[in-house]
């Protein structure tokens, strides 16, 4: 488990720039197979052998994320599901968004 896993998403009051280049370079060494899309949201597709399989994995990253308050944008279908990510009260990335992402990995 990485250390972000280990820590707890922070709810965003606003008000905060997103983090841009280093920050999210230092970020995203801690991730595995997640990719930044325009210095704005993470994103990861995750295969799975049918339709069952990824439903289940949704299922708990949508505990994950009612536990951590913190809420990712979520496609699936047979076999595979992607899970996209950004904080919407400063229209980018925040270091909850790397949270929520290695715990995600982690489940």
């Amino acid at each position: 488990m990485s250390d972000l896993a280990s820590r707890e998403c922070v709810p965003c009051r606003g008000g905060m720039p997103p983090l841009r280049g280093d920050e999210i370079r230092e970020f995203l060494q801690e991730l595995s197979g997640w990719e930044v899309v325009d210095e704005h949201h993470l994103r990861k597709r995750y295969e799975f052998k049918d339709f069952l399989s990824a439903q289940e994995f949704i299922a708990r990253v949508g505990e994950l994320a009612e536990q951590q308050g913190h809420h990712p944008d979520i496609c699936f279908g047979w076999g595979y599901a992607e899970i996209t990510l950004w904080t919407h009260k400063i229209d980018g990335l925040s270091e909850s968004d790397f949270i929520l992402a290695a715990k995600i990995d982690a489940l």
